[in-house]
């Protein structure tokens, strides 16, 4: 396929396949290829229109149907850190985590694979190799990181960063406006310990210290199981006909 230059992204329709958050309901995609310089510069403007990136394609529901998926954010300035929340926090005070290159390791692979076994084996993700992986993390044309997660050791004061096995890892892209959460997982043995809350929390005080405004959580889906902790992060915004709205008072 030949790629088009990013000043006029080229945007394709994906054919209709069965929707993995609502039983019974079609799906159906419109994307664009992230390509080339100008590849950060259109995922910002993309994902602030309410779009996902996935390697180099960045897409979005274009549901006839439906309407269910909606692209939310956290503004961080006013997020309310509820009593759940702390503590979530202090059960993991013995966890840091560490920025690195976006660079795939057999080590991130094997908990995500762990991961994807224990929480997903059913998914759209449940057959992905090492090399997807790979290409997961790498191929990718935008700013993006990694934090991985580890438990603090006793250098850790001096070093800042955590030692021993990771438990936790978070494929995150960089925006001029917030932190872009495009996937994560964790050790699934450490289920008490909330980790996909962490992450987020561990997001909104990074995004803070960054002077960003908004971390960006994808879809929340109404009336999917699987999305339903997105809309624990508040207050937030979501993405509607009128733009960005805000959604809810915060607080328990």
């Amino acid at each position: 396929m030949t790629h088009h230059s990013t000043d006029t992204p080229q945007f394709f329709l994906t054919a209709p396949s069965p929707c993995p958050y609502l039983p019974g309901q079609m799906e159906r995609k419109v994307f664009t290829h992230l390509v080339g310089d100008k590849a950060s510069a259109l995922n910002e403007v993309l994902t602030q229109g309410g779009f996902r990136r996935s390697q180099n394609i960045a897409y979005r529901p274009a549901c006839e149907a439906c309407k269910a998926c909606v692209s939310i954010r956290v503004p961080v300035d006013q997020f309310v850190m509820t009593r759940s929340f702390r503590r979530v926090l202090e059960k993991n005070s013995d966890l840091i985590g560490t920025r690195v290159a976006a660079a795939p390791t057999s080590e991130q692979y094997s908990l995500f694979r762990a991961y994807l076994d224990a929480r997903h084996s059913q998914g759209g993700m449940a057959d992905m190799t090492v090399l997807d992986y790979a290409m997961m993390v790498e191929d990718t044309h935008v700013d993006t990181i990694l934090v991985e997660y580890r438990f603090r050791g006793p250098d850790t004061a001096i070093t800042g960063e955590g030692e021993g096995p990771l438990v936790a890892t978070a494929l995150t892209d960089l925006l001029s406006d917030g932190l872009s959460m495009v996937y994560s997982f964790y050790e699934p043995d450490l289920i008490d310990r909330s980790l996909g809350t962490l992450m987020i929390l561990d997001h909104i005080r990074r995004a803070g210290r960054m002077g960003l405004p908004y971390v960006y959580l994808g879809y929340w889906v109404d009336g999917s199981k699987k999305m339903a902790y997105k809309a624990r992060f508040k207050p937030q915004e979501h993405l509607g006909p009128r733009g960005w709205e805000p959604v809810g008072p915060g607080g328990e």
